[in-house]
């Protein structure tokens, strides 16, 4: 008897019950899709909350009704890739301050859907490493909206490579007899401040491709194709955070937003706050 597969299966199995034991779902259905308003000091934008994740669209309007995102900052802005913010940490942080490791004692499990992805506009909830956090669980307030750039067909398909390899990578490291090459991939990039993806391309080539020969390469579908070469967004988080919802209005104080120069961690030199999260009738 293999003890060792049993073990896996059983810690994924817990692991997904304590997740849900944290987070409950909603029990309702809601018929047509929620809007809600975020009011920042930059400029107004809203956004529409997507029904096929519930879960996260219930939680973040339990944020919204109890204010818990109000006067917090966005901690985190990259240009051509994201604004990020929901860190309660940020509320009263002084400047130069690191943020970004706050949030509420509970996580979302990950619900992870194809027809909802990482286009531009698109809400989607931060979270920690696969390599911390196998099961993508997301993080219970913090969340991030694509900008991105426009790709093209050539630079998407390298783009499903990177998915691929990362998602083996992840699962490869996660077994108890490569968990060294887990703390030999945490030293890599402490260290040497490198692009993760070499180290993984590395191991890829040498090990775990043969480990996994036939498994199938990720491969965006023809919505995905259409927005990212056109509008753009960021393709390479696709199939590995949650996407829950999407602006409809405002998408130029996003572009606004992630303008901004920011420090050595991408925290705005000034601050970016929101202002209030309201739903909108």
């Amino acid at each position: 008897m293999n003890y060792k597969k049993i073990f896996v299966r059983f810690s994924l199995v817990l692991g997904l019950f304590l997740l849900f034991a944290a987070f409950k779902p909603s029990e309702n259905k809601v018929e047509g899709n929620i809007n809600v308003l975020i009011k920042t000091s930059l400029g107004d934008i809203k956004i529409k909350l997507y029904n096929e994740t519930p879960l996260h669209r219930d939680n973040f309007l339990k944020l919204a009704k109890t204010h818990y995102l109000d006067s917090l900052l966005f901690h985190r802005v990259i240009q051509k890739f994201m604004i990020q913010g929901g860190d309660p940490n940020s509320k009263n942080a002084i400047p130069g301050e690191t943020l970004g490791e706050g949030g509420p004692n509970y996580t979302i499990p990950a619900e992870i859907n194809r027809t909802v992805f990482h286009k531009k506009g698109a809400l989607a909830a931060a979270r920690e490493s696969d390599l911390d956090n196998p099961l993508q669980a997301s993080s219970g307030s913090q969340f991030y909206i694509v900008q991105g750039k426009v790709y093209t067909d050539s630079l998407l398909k390298i783009q499903g490579a990177r998915i691929t390899k990362r998602t083996l990578f992840a699962h490869f490291v996660s077994l108890d007899e490569n968990k060294h090459y887990l703390k030999d991939y945490q030293r890599y990039v402490k260290e040497e401040k490198a692009d993760s993806m070499k180290y993984i391309n590395d191991l890829f080539d040498a090990k775990v491709e043969k480990e996994f020969p036939n498994v199938a390469q990720y491969k965006f579908t023809p919505e995905q194709i259409k927005a990212y070469t056109t509008i753009g967004g960021t393709p390479a988080l696709d199939n590995t955070y949650t996407v829950f919802g999407e602006v409809y209005e405002g998408l130029e104080i996003v572009d606004l937003i992630a303008a901004q120069k920011t420090d050595k961690n991408a925290r705005p030199i000034e601050d970016i706050r929101i202002i209030s999260v309201s739903i909108i009738p």
